[in-house]
């Protein structure tokens, strides 16, 4: 029998054991349980070796203390006299263990034993696996000399094999293995080559406890030179001058200062019209199975023959509600991450960020930042969470804390109806402010990223040095993993805090409970008296403020009832006293208390302000009715403040509440995800503190301005 392994990637918590060629279980030697640290440079194919290993039953957690992620998987192999198991640890991909950036820190913190993802204790692994590029082995070599100090059992995995061979590149692993005092093994993760050579190479390293007989020169300089010779020892092909090969020739266009920038932009454009359109239809899906939902808690009720009561308002109001919030996200979120992991295999996503860092570094920002900003257009949360990708601690934070002031999705609502007031007859000109939205929200985040980075985010802004990886086919197998994992992440970690603050918002905007106004009392009495008398419908059209001569129903009477109740039970709620307690604080604004119920309100969700003001003002919510909503935009347009003659969408207002919306932080959502991506709560806190900050400054210069020149 070959002392070749089958390798079966099993859940965490499994001990489940194949042999080669037999059944689970029918070897009765005892299993051998070890740690592996996964280790090598991003783009070598570390992450795809892993997924390869494991089968994809891998769990995400992470390195408590950390923002990163960690993926941990276990690997049951069967070899002729023993079974081995071992907890696979994919650490972050670093270039260097010795720079001072987040990955490194945490890469040294497993290998000294200090660090372990969350639910593993934290020690020393028993034995390394480092993934090379085959393409590019003079790089990686770097971080295999660093490695081999540590005198840790070690074994290298050359990957992309297959792609040196068509290069006509030749790799003699043995003399590469004699250099390191190691095995190598030469695999290509993506089509599984090499894989059970590699598991029973690095099994009986495990066994054997075998440290490396060769140790890397000590200072830096002495290392690359190592590199550089281990190179030419082990390798041979043809001689090919710069600019003769297909990534020498593509990279002259792509890293070009102006067809680089033109060829970003025709990407980035596909990518954020993919984002932003083709998301909207299992958005609207999403949105409908919500709605039906809540329709279905309405028909159990109605079938029980129950009063709606609290536990019905609490689980469609309330739970279905605050979940369908979250979950509607979730395509934009998928969609987003798989498009990029298709972008970073090709090896195009380096270039990309190499060509914008001219742009954003000037703000503190890397090249890498305009990914997350772009998205955040779409939406901040999947925006931010693309910022990992940011290989700086403080330039991923400062992308974080700016994503929120790029236009989302959310506020367009708003700006439709703010503008349409104040353009009804110029859609040209409603046209131009709305661009303008988007600009005053990019300059507010670019210049509080370069404020954040003089401050409390001071470092030293290097130029951008990175690896162009080899351009390949990308993984759709790693791009739906990607997809998965990050969408489950989202799910589970913001989804939870996000329904318990829906459920408080509700709770806010539906209590106290109290007695219907008197207007509606009557307009339900005169119901009852439509088929009883002929001056019936005339009282009814009176209470209505309905002309003589229009017909109405019995439906419009309800209805109309139905809305005044509605809107007195709003301004009467809690929610509507905070509004009547804070209005003194938006005053300068130019708000009524009617309009700060509004802006609070939306502070849990900012799309929320215009059916916030649609109940309070008119005592009706949009709906799927253009006609009706034509009508309550009329309404809005034309309603007053408490003295029955200031309007209170005044123009000043109005360029007043545009101002403010572009620059609020008004997305509890994208609060909790930053909390927990940069870490702590705290950066969470200073986002909403300082957006908030200047959209209130924004919106008190605008005001007077406006005033000013409208007087």
């Amino acid at each position: 029998m070959n002392d070749v392994p089958s390798v079966i990637g099993t859940p965490a918590n499994s001990t489940t054991q194949t042999s080669a060629g037999g059944a689970p279980g029918t070897d009765s030697a005892e299993p051998i349980l070890s740690r592996v640290a996964l280790l090598g440079n991003p783009n070598t194919g570390k992450t795809t070796l892993f997924n390869r290993l494991t089968g994809l039953t891998h769990k995400t957690s992470n390195f408590p203390g950390t923002t990163l992620d960690a993926r941990t998987g276990r690997v049951a192999a069967q070899s002729s006299d023993q079974h081995v198991t071992i907890d696979l640890i994919d650490l972050p991909g670093v270039y260097s263990l010795e720079l001072r950036q987040q990955e490194a820190d945490v890469a040294r913190a497993v290998l000294d034993g200090e660090l372990a993802p969350a639910g593993l204790k934290a020690q020393t692994p028993d034995a390394l696996l480092i993934v090379l590029d085959a393409t590019n082995l003079g790089r990686n070599l770097v971080l295999v000399g660093e490695a081999l100090r540590r005198r840790l059992p070690t074994v290298v995995a050359v990957n992309m094999i297959d792609l040196a061979e068509k290069r006509a590149l030749r790799i003699d692993t043995g003399a590469l293995s004699a250099e390191l005092g190691c095995p190598v093994i030469a695999i290509s993760a993506r089509s599984g080559r090499g894989l059970p050579e590699l598991i029973n190479t690095l099994s009986r390293t495990l066994r054997t406890e075998a440290v490396p007989t060769r140790t890397a020169p000590g200072t830096d300089a002495e290392l690359r030179q190592w590199a550089e010779r281990t190179v030419i020892k082990a390798t041979s092909g043809p001689s090919e001058s710069i600019g003769h090969t297909f990534s020498d020739r593509a990279d002259l266009v792509l890293t070009h200062p102006l067809t680089g920038v033109l060829v970003f932009a025709l990407v980035m454009t596909g990518l954020f019209g993919a984002i932003f359109t083709a998301a909207q239809y299992p958005m609207g899906w999403i949105e409908q199975l919500f709605a039906n939902l809540g329709g279905g808690v309405d028909w159990i009720w109605a079938t029980a023959g129950w009063e709606p009561g609290l536990l019905h308002d609490l689980l469609k109001d309330g739970v279905i509600a605050g979940v369908g919030s979250t979950v509607v996200f979730l395509p934009q979120i998928c969609l987003l991450f798989f498009l990029i992991s298709l972008l970073e295999d090709t090896g195009y996503l380096a270039r990309a960020a190499f060509v914008m860092d001219r742009a954003l570094r000037p703000f503190g920002l890397p090249g890498h930042a305009f990914v997350p900003l772009l998205s955040s257009h779409a939406c901040a949360l999947p925006g931010i969470m693309s910022a990992r990708s940011i290989p700086d601690s403080r330039e991923r934070l400062a992308t974080i804390l700016v994503a929120p002031f790029m236009t989302c999705s959310a506020r367009l609502p708003v700006y439709v109806l703010l503008t349409g007031l104040l353009f009804k007859d110029s859609p040209w000109l409603a046209a131009a402010a709305f661009v303008g939205c988007y600009a005053l929200g990019i300059l507010a985040g670019v210049f509080s990223a370069l404020l954040a980075r003089r401050t409390i985010l001071r470092g030293s802004t290097r130029p951008m040095a990175l690896e162009l990886p080899s351009y390949k086919l990308p993984s759709l197998r790693n791009a739906v993993s990607s997809t998965i994992e990050r969408g489950m992440v989202f799910i589970k970690k913001a989804g939870t805090a996000i329904l318990a603050i829906c459920i408080i918002l509700w709770w806010l905007g539906s209590f106290p409970k109290v007695e219907p106004p008197t207007q509606a009392v009557e307009l339900r009495q005169s119901v009852s008296a439509l088929a009883e008398t002929e001056a019936a419908p005339a009282a009814a059209r009176t209470k209505m403020g309905t002309p003589a001569d229009e017909q109405i129903t019995v439906a419009d009477v309800i209805a109309r009832a139905d809305r005044i109740e509605h809107a007195h039970a709003k301004s009467s709620s809690f929610m509507g006293m905070l509004g009547r307690t804070a209005q003194p604080a938006f005053a300068p604004l130019g708000y009524d208390w009617q309009l700060t119920v509004g802006v609070i309100a939306s502070f849990a969700a900012r799309e929320v302000f215009v059916s916030t003001m649609s109940v309070v003002i008119a005592g009706e919510e949009e709906g799927d009715d253009e006609a009706r909503n034509q009508t309550l935009r009329q309404e809005l347009a034309t309603a007053t403040r408490a003295d029955g003659i200031t309007p209170i969408f005044n123009p000043a207002t109005c360029w007043s509440l545009l101002v403010f919306y572009v620059l609020a932080m008004q997305c509890l959502p994208t609060l909790v995800v930053t909390a927990r991506e940069a870490g702590h709560a705290k950066w969470a806190l200073l986002q909403l503190v300082w957006m908030t900050l200047v959209a209130y400054l924004g919106a008190l210069a605008a005001y007077h301005i406006a005033s000013s020149l409208l007087s």
